[in-house]
């Protein structure tokens, strides 16, 4: 017999669904845009690419995912085990295309006379593949054994029961708080977040650095590469702000779950934590529409092709202003 759902699960499921239906189309629009677009062909719009695929998969998977964990059905460990580990992939996938984003950024703005030499489509390639073998290794550790399976057996066999344990499927059941704190959070997460942070405030530094020059030696060119460079890293730098502000709170919720067991922690402040999680998928396809040009240019001439049925003009793939050497 399948569990009730009560009205709070209801509300829940239908703020999740929302959200998968909002970050789906936006990020399979952000794809679209750089397929159909020349000028968004670059290594950061890659990069760019590599993270909407992780947020695709977010709102058609792990969002499904996790409201059938919140369900709470009766499944094998293991089983319970494979549904709760995308989600920590797609983080972790999400996180390492962020600080390839900032690493290419930066190396524009260091290097911009060397930087197509240094960032070849094919490194850009072989940089966006690492990164997704890395995330599926972080990602899939508790499969290896770093789980709550020792723990869950003992009750198990405690029970008189036999065989391999049938469990309610919760995500902190199977996850062990240790590797979600000490390995996902101290090693895969914080540390990248405060590197990127580090990196963007170089960037803008060297940035303002150049625009300075620039204007006294009344250079017109390099003036718009900066330009350019300026605005766009304030739009990553965003959507850099945006992932921390969504993942942190949930991640200092699993710290105080580790080092204060007995601390109560608020159903709702929970439940608002994941919703940051999810809806994060869902925030970066509006700040490309309303701060990257290239994007918002895109979106209005795939809309007005494929869905108002009124072609616009020929897409200006390289508008006024972001003109220089992009």
């Amino acid at each position: 017999m399948p569990p009730s759902i009560s009205a709070f699960q209801a509300a829940y499921i239908g703020i999740e669904v929302l959200i998968a239906l909002v970050s789906v189309p936006g990020n399979v629009l952000v794809i679209w845009a750089v397929k159909v677009n020349q000028a968004l062909r670059d290594a950061t719009f890659c990069f760019i690419v590599s993270l909407a695929v992780a947020d695709v998969a977010v709102g058609a998977l792990v969002i499904p995912l996790a409201i059938l964990i919140n369900i709470g059905p009766q499944t094998y460990f293991h089983t319970c085990l494979m549904v709760a580990c995308p989600v920590l992939i797609l983080t972790q996938s999400s996180i390492l295309a962020l600080l390839a984003i900032a690493v290419d950024r930066y190396l524009r703005v260091k290097i911009p006379l060397r930087y197509k030499t240094v960032v070849t489509p094919r490194r850009a390639v072989v940089a966006i593949v690492g990164c997704w073998i890395l995330s599926f290794v972080v990602g899939l550790t508790p499969m290896f054994g770093w789980n709550n399976l020792s723990a869950v057996e003992r009750a198990w066999v405690a029970n008189g029961s036999v065989g391999e344990p049938v469990i309610k499927c919760q995500f902190e059941k199977v996850i062990s708080m240790e590797y979600m704190v000490y390995f996902n959070f101290f090693v895969w997460v914080l540390p990248p977040l405060l590197l990127m942070v580090f990196i963007y405030l170089e960037v803008f530094y060297l940035i303002r650095k150049q625009l300075n020059r620039k204007v006294s030696a009344s250079s017109g060119d390099p003036q718009k590469y900066y330009g350019k460079e300026l605005k766009i890293a304030k739009s990553l730098a965003l959507i850099l702000f945006l992932f921390a502000l969504s993942w942190l709170p949930l991640h200092i919720l699993n710290c105080i779950t580790l080092f204060c067991p007995s601390c109560h922690k608020p159903r709702l402040l929970m439940y608002i934590a994941i919703f940051l999680t999810h809806g994060n998928s869902a925030m970066n396809p509006i700040v490309y529409a309303f701060r990257i040009q290239k994007f918002r240019v895109t979106f209005l001439k795939i809309w007005n092709d494929h869905f108002r049925c009124q072609p616009a003009p020929p897409i200006d793939e390289d508008p006024p202003e972001e003109r220089p050497d992009d």
